[in-house]
């Protein structure tokens, strides 16, 4: 049916794991007829297929930390709910700590994930090294650990998703891009697409790194921008590690975790600009791995299989942008994750939902999250990754 014939309850613009949830999380909610954009030509091709795929419970603040609780949670009992398989490692996140600024900050955000029920702890240098024997602890001072953080499978949760959503009823359409959004007051009409216009009940802004272009399309500021993020994995090799933990040595941001009987590794660029660019910088490997082999001497064993770039959606505050989208009455916003998009996803599509459905998210607060925030000084997330 072409595109101007039709009519959508709510429209989702974007086909990654936050919009496949969202979309899945309305049908079970029964909210009308859902019809899913997704301008490539398959889902999750964008920042969800570019990720790492970790999911954790150690983060600074409250309400990422609540996500978490929630979120996971979906992610451990998925392949039972939706009916669809996944590969799931829960072998934990160990951040190394080096500075005494860092142990201080780690041990209140520890004290603070304690109180809300994660068993996170910090460890000695001894009791790291009798978890993660491959690493070298020069200069650590000590570790955060938590044995419920893990490694996910973020486009295997897109496509179980898809598929619930399907049978559900959900229309999801690739090579299907959003182009404008035609607005009347303080109300979205519909849709602007390559294919004509979908008239619509209401919007979810679920585009990740371009969800600032799709909200200023209807008048509003959406504080979203791409930020470059280079991942690596290498063959297998002799040294690799046996299980999944994921560790973080987090002054420099790099990180690593068993992958294929080699490792998956990456690292933050703090010299890095605001760009889509999903170019691979070759220069920028020179960077990590006079880090990486410092941190894990046997990566000398190892050689680079493959490199790709993927992009967060970073906000000043690293916290989602979630609710209604300002003074758009039927936007909904579901944007700015900062690198936690996939863990937070589950959750995320179930309250947007309930916003859209209920009239408020009701299985989690979310007014610290709402758009309005940025009128004032905020929290800022400080375990980004």
């Amino acid at each position: 049916m072409p595109l101007n014939e039709s009519y959508a309850d709510v429209a989702i613009i974007g086909g990654g794991i936050v919009g496949a949830s969202v979309a899945y999380h309305l049908a079970l909610m029964k909210a009308g007829k859902i019809v899913l954009l997704e301008r490539e030509n398959l889902l999750a091709t964008g920042s969800t297929g570019r990720c790492a795929g970790g999911f954790r419970y150690q983060f600074s603040t409250g309400i990422n930390i609540r996500l978490s609780l929630e979120s996971v949670r979906m992610i451990l009992s998925f392949a039972q709910e939706v009916n669809w398989p996944i590969d799931i490692h829960q072998d934990g996140y160990l951040f190394l700590l080096t500075t005494p600024d860092e142990v201080t900050a780690f041990k209140k955000n520890i004290a603070l994930q304690n109180r809300l029920g994660v068993p996170s702890q910090y460890l000695s240098v001894q009791e790291m090294r009798e978890l993660a024997p491959h690493i070298n602890f020069d200069r650590v001072l000590g570790g955060s650990y938590c044995p419920w953080d893990g490694i996910g499978d973020p486009n295997g949760m897109t496509q179980g998703y898809a598929a619930g959503a399907r049978r559900l009823g959900v229309e999801i359409r690739t090579d299907a891009a959003a182009t404008g959004l035609r607005t009347a007051g303080s109300r979205i009409e519909g849709v602007e697409t390559n294919g004509g216009f979908l008239p619509c009940g209401a919007v979810v802004n679920a585009a990740g790194p371009h969800a600032r272009e799709i909200a200023a399309w209807s008048g509003v500021d959406l504080p979203v921008y791409p930020q470059r993020r280079h991942v690596y994995t290498t063959a297998p090799f002799d040294g690799a590690p046996q299980n999944f933990l994921m560790v973080i040595d987090f002054a420099t941001t790099f990180y690593c975790h068993r992958e294929s009987g080699g490792i998956l590794m990456g690292m933050g660029n703090p010299d890095e600009p605001t760009s889509f660019n999903l170019g691979v910088d070759p220069h920028f490997l020179d960077q990590l791995l006079e880090i990486a082999l410092a941190r894990y001497p046997a990566l000398s064993n190892a050689h680079v299989s493959r490199a790709w770039a993927g992009l967060y959606e970073m906000t000043p505050d690293a916290h989602p942008v979630l609710g209604r989208g300002g003074a758009i009455e039927n936007l909904y916003l579901a944007n700015g994750f900062s690198g936690h998009g996939y863990q937070h996803a589950p959750i995320v599509g179930k309250l947007i939902a309930e916003e859209i459905v209920l009239g408020a998210a009701r299985t989690l607060d979310i007014s610290s999250l709402r758009l309005e925030r940025f009128k004032n000084a905020t929290p800022r997330e400080l375990n980004v990754v």
